[in-house]
């Protein structure tokens, strides 16, 4: 059986300040296509790390993290491209958003790096509004967007791509409790429209409580999976 994600025991370590830390140490972990999964734990036990690493956010020379049963230490700089651009939608804490562009024009903006004609781009960014419920927001800029409403845009950007997996860090830090609920809402409720694989990284207890599989790590190690 082939895993979307298979990581091997995987040590890693980054230097601050001249100082190295170990981030991650024997970290063994299975992706099947269509899980929701979320690393949870303290501030400092690795887990964003290991979401960066797992989405090519952060460069690993080791030979530990397995993307569709091919390692990805060992891809090419193009095949890495082709991953982040196709097959992985992001979602972060801060939401990333481009200040100048509209909702609809930022919803679209990586469709247009991939290369999507302009008739399928508008398919996918108003099915993608539609789910997120923020169509009547398609000419507001962010700065006019309240901060749940601008996590709903990143999610539908990152929805648009319709990716293999949508990887979300930290995804409800910003939001209050009724917009964190929301979120999340809408976020596993992709993985169940369109089969989307979730991986999450939180501390959020809400985000724990809503979240079918729990990964926790202290340390840089996984402690216990639960189901």
């Amino acid at each position: 059986m082939t895993f979307l994600y298979e990581v091997k025991n995987l040590d890693f370590n980054y230097q601050l300040e001249g100082v190295q830390f170990q981030a991650l140490k024997k970290v063994n972990l299975k992706v099947s296509a269509g899980d929701v999964m979320t690393f949870a734990g303290p501030s400092g036990s690795g887990k964003s790390t290991l979401l960066n690493l797992m989405g090519l956010m952060e460069e690993t020379s080791n030979d530990m993290i397995f993307y569709n049963g091919k390692c990805m230490g060992s891809m090419g700089d193009g095949d890495k491209n082709n991953i982040r651009r196709f097959d992985i939608g992001f979602i972060f804490q801060s939401f990333h958003l481009f200040p100048v562009l509209t909702t609809y024009e930022n919803i679209e903006f990586f469709l247009i790096r991939q290369g999507v004609d302009e008739k399928r781009r508008k398919e996918l960014v108003q099915e993608s509004m539609e789910v997120l419920g923020i169509s009547e927001l398609q000419n507001k800029r962010p700065t006019q967007l309240s901060g749940g409403q601008r996590q709903r845009v990143a999610i539908a950007r990152a929805l648009a791509k319709r990716p293999k997996v949508i990887i979300a860090d930290e995804p409800t830090a910003s939001l209050d409790q009724k917009n964190g609920e929301a979120v999340v809402d809408h976020l596993f409720g992709i993985n169940k429209k369109f089969g989307t694989t979730i991986i999450v990284a939180s501390h959020d207890p809400m985000v724990l409580r809503h979240s079918p599989k729990i990964i926790s790590l202290k340390d840089g190690e996984i402690q216990k999976e639960s189901l």
